[in-house]
């Protein structure tokens, strides 16, 4: 079945056409819910709120521009709106902090330690940290998208990078001591 007669069939609501979508997708999705999710039970019921998103919005897609990119941009729009719901995404201070350079030393933290430390960041750090680091949105994208103001972002990604600095040093200095 061709991406359009899948796309068609799925706005007919019809199950196995869904049934593929979800194989066809659900990994490239599952990746940035991972990204932006504190563990991965979370970014699995952020991975099944994206798809009956999809799902319901479906009818709206009308084959301009990527599939495959319109899914992704639902897919983080529906985990930011679960979070915009949350207090933990207020902020009392707009002072930004001087970002560091990170140092090249930090290129021997591996993949899986590096997504545990962002995973551990408070929503409000991790969600602006991976959206203008990974995702490549620029400040005032990621103050529309969250409700809060360009300062806010930067202070949060000034933090965010502060809290993986003294994760990875420590982990390092970890490393050396055993």
């Amino acid at each position: 079945m061709s991406l359009e007669e899948l796309i068609h069939n799925c706005k007919k609501g019809n199950r196995q056409a869904q049934e593929q979508m979800y194989r066809e997708y659900s990994r490239v999705l599952f990746g940035i819910c991972l990204k932006y999710s504190k563990n991965k039970t979370e970014a699995e019921d952020n991975l099944h709120d994206s798809f009956m998103t999809i799902f319901n919005k479906i009818h709206q897609y009308k084959f301009k521009g990527s599939f495959e990119g319109w899914i992704k941009r639902i897919t983080v729009n529906t985990v930011l709106q679960k979070y915009r719901k949350e207090t933990n995404l207020s902020v009392v201070s707009e002072e930004v902090e001087e970002i560091e350079e990170v140092d090249s030393s930090y290129s021997d933290v591996s993949l899986p330690s590096l997504l545990k430390y962002i995973q551990e960041l408070p929503n409000k750090y991790r969600i602006t940290f991976n959206m203008y680091v990974l995702d490549g949105y620029s400040h005032h994208e990621i103050s529309e998208l969250l409700g809060t103001s360009i300062g806010t972002s930067k202070s949060n990604l000034a933090r965010a990078r502060k809290i993986l600095k003294e994760k990875i040093e420590t982990s390092i200095k970890q490393d050396v001591i055993s």
